[in-house]
């Protein structure tokens, strides 16, 4: 049967080379109008996609969408789930690691959960701390403690023992963290990354800075928020999930090859000052040591502090050692009677720093050694 509608009737004249009436001519403008605006329309829509797609930091569209989708859709779901029963509701968690080494009874770990009890309020957030472990026997530890816990497949790597300092297992275990942060922050959650030597003993919620995208704490601190010359210590921090945190923490996980003996927070401070990080216009705080210290530099008010970390401190007994006796420091300030928590003066009975010297001095010592050693060799 022929088909005898105006636009079969365009297309048969124009195949014949036939002129068209008037009628089947406004047809055709009409109909080539709609293809010029569907082209148009097509066009625009895939220059947003690659617009988004090429810039890390542009507005949410449709690459942004498609990307994440797809992403987390790979997430484990183990992992979900972990982080969705310990999620705060703004979607804010706190995060350690634990590998068997710190896991062992009345070590490291023991100590960190003590302090959550022993703190002013800070109990209440073990409901909210997702502890990520290395391997199967800090995981059963972990099991057997908490409630939030979650392995991490470590591809073959073994990081049950001791990681020394700057050691081959020390820096894997370290980039392994970053990049595992990062997956965090892609899932869209914040968090609090807390090193398991950090004993918590105010609710450091109520000093972080509202503005930040990303906040650390400070081996040492030099007075000025905002300003880049302070020394970063990667063992805490505040970190909100948003597009500038994610291009960061990639950002940082993949300087890694740039500088293959550095360590992560080394390497952070190779790169914050970086244009990249400028120009995605990511908001950087420094924590106080006032309030978030360490053996490097104290907390020196009890009525003030909020964390205190064992860093400048080497050697896993060490650290133990120390944070014993920062424990029963607290105890006693807090067994103080409320006026006499003002009046008094307490300080820290630590001295754990003085290992940091001495290990500097056998490193040099043992290289000292090396170095006649390998000149006896020569001769």
């Amino acid at each position: 049967m022929k088909d005898t509608t105006a636009g079969a009737a365009v297309e048969t004249a124009a195949g014949y080379g036939i002129k068209p009436s008037s009628s089947d001519g406004s047809h055709l403008l009409v109909r080539r109008a709609m293809q010029f605006t569907m082209f148009v329309v097509g066009f625009a829509v895939l220059w947003m996609f690659l617009y988004n797609t090429a810039s890390p930091f542009g507005f949410h569209g449709f690459s942004h969408y498609f990307i994440d989708e797809s992403a987390k859709a790979g997430y484990d779901p183990k992992l979900q789930s972990v982080l969705r029963n310990a999620s705060m509701k703004d979607k804010t968690v706190i995060i350690t690691t634990l590998n068997d080494a710190w896991a062992e009874p009345g070590s490291i770990f023991d100590l960190f959960l003590e302090s959550f009890h022993l703190g002013n309020q800070t109990k209440m957030f073990l409901n909210h701390l997702v502890v990520i472990t290395w391997d199967q026997k800090a995981h059963a530890r972990c099991l057997a403690l908490h409630k939030h816990c979650y392995q991490v497949e470590t591809k073959g790597d073994n990081f049950t023992g001791e990681a020394f300092f700057m050691t081959a297992d020390y820096l894997h275990m370290m980039w392994r963290r970053i990049e595992f942060l990062g997956t965090v922050l892609d899932m869209g959650y914040n968090f609090v990354f807390t090193d398991t030597d950090i004993m918590w003993l105010r609710d450091p919620f109520k000093l972080f800075y509202k503005d930040a995208d990303f906040q650390i704490a400070c081996d040492f601190f030099n007075g000025n928020t905002y300003d880049l010359n302070n020394s970063p210590n990667g063992g805490f921090n505040y970190v909100k999930s948003n597009k500038r945190t994610i291009s960061f923490y990639k950002y940082w996980f993949n300087s890694r090859n740039a500088y293959p003996k550095l360590h992560d927070q080394d390497v952070l401070n190779k790169i914050k000052k970086n244009s990249f990080i400028s120009n995605m216009k990511l908001k950087i705080r420094f924590l106080s040591t006032s309030y978030f210290g360490g053996f490097c530099q104290h907390a020196k008010d009890f009525n003030k502090v909020s964390t205190m970390h064992a860093n400048c401190c080497v050697g896993l007994d060490n650290k133990v050692n120390d944070l014993k006796i920062l424990l029963e420091d607290w105890k006693k300030y807090v067994a103080l009677p409320e006026n006499e928590k003002n009046q008094s003066h307490p300080s820290w009975s630590v001295s754990c720093r003085t290992s940091f010297g001495r290990a500097k001095q056998r490193k040099q010592k043992n290289k000292g050694w090396l170095r006649r050693r390998a000149l006896a060799v020569t001769v």
